[in-house]
């Protein structure tokens, strides 16, 4: 009996050393300390203007404290099979704002510019509850983000400015937004006029075609559909192309009067172009000798001003909310 008594005593003694080595060999694994996780974005921000996270990156330095740092992310869809055609100018937009913030002097540690890809982390967007892109949220230093830290690409779009606007009102951090040079404009111009200065000089002894009424009023007319279709619009505040609609499809009408889209712009100068060609019909067909003739010219062209003029009523209408007045179309 004693031996047997002596042999179960050792036995215990052994199982509970092997307990104690194994928990003292299995510690709980720490976190980052606030200062590792400053030094490591530095490190990552000096190599990239903005920081590309994971699910497991996410966590360790948006989501888990400590934190003394605000950062912005941009959740999204870059890979050609998620069809996501705004997301590639989203980026773009998004780069500028954080290659003006990385290389400006307002520049600290206490502002980060990161995305997610959904690709990369897809359980970053079921943790936010997301099925949409792309995203622009602000993770304050401390708490969680709250509804006005979503900005709202619907209202206000997605250029670099309207970002760095919603930068400063999240974080109080003034972005003045460089965009990289663009020569292509400059290089049009150069190339239009070296064909235009060739031309006349190959036709030097025949220039009777610049005293053509016909081709001064078509270029007048152009120059009027750049001006009122907005064009210089785009060269001065740079929209983007299209935007997501509230719906999740994509909006072609800036859903606002105080801005536009790229593509509402060559919407607009077909429509007014439409309307030009009806009044131009109905002008033409009082001169026709031919009575059928005319009266074709009267009912295409009051059809053309008529659909058309209705159209571009319509679109006054959805960006001037209120506006009271409509014709065939709402």
């Amino acid at each position: 009996m004693l031996l047997i008594r002596s042999l179960i005593v050792t036995l215990l003694i052994v199982c509970a050393s092997i307990v104690l080595s194994n928990g003292q060999g299995k510690a709980p694994k720490q976190g980052l300390s606030l200062s590792e996780k400053v030094q490591n974005l530095l490190d990552m921000n000096a190599k990239k203007s903005v920081l590309k996270l994971n699910g497991n990156k996410f966590r360790e330095y948006v989501k888990q404290s400590p934190r003394n740092y605000s950062v912005i992310i941009m959740l999204t869809a870059l890979a050609p099979s998620r069809q996501c055609s705004i997301c590639r100018h989203a980026h773009d937009e998004y780069t500028i704002v954080a290659n003006s913030y990385r290389y400006s002097p307002v520049y600290n540690n206490k502002l980060f510019f990161a995305m997610v890809d959904f690709d990369e982390g897809s359980d970053v967007f079921q943790m936010l509850r997301l099925n949409t892109a792309p995203v622009f949220m602000h993770f304050p230093p401390k708490g969680k983000p709250k509804a006005a830290d979503t900005m709202d690409i619907h209202r206000v779009g997605f250029s670099a400015e309207a970002i760095a606007k919603f930068v400063q009102e999240r974080t109080d951090i003034q972005i003045r937004v460089f965009r990289p040079p663009n020569y292509s404009g400059t290089v049009a111009v150069i190339t239009l006029g070296a064909l235009l200065a060739g031309f006349l000089y190959l036709r030097r002894n025949n220039l009777e075609f610049l005293y053509n009424k016909q081709l001064w009023g078509t270029l007048a007319v152009l120059f009027c559909f750049a001006m009122i279709s907005g064009q210089m619009w785009n060269h001065i505040r740079s929209p983007p192309l299209v935007h997501k609609s509230q719906n999740g499809g994509i909006a072609y009408i800036h859903g606002s009067s105080q801005g536009q889209l790229v593509i509402e712009t060559y919407i607009v100068m077909f429509l007014n172009a439409m309307i030009v060609i009806g009044m131009i019909l109905l002008t033409e067909s009082g001169y026709q000798s031919e009575l059928r003739k005319g009266r074709i010219m009267v009912i295409s062209g009051l059809c053309l001003v008529v659909i058309f003029f209705s159209i571009l009523l319509s679109v006054f209408r959805s960006k001037a909310q209120g506006y009271p007045y409509s014709f065939l179309f709402k």
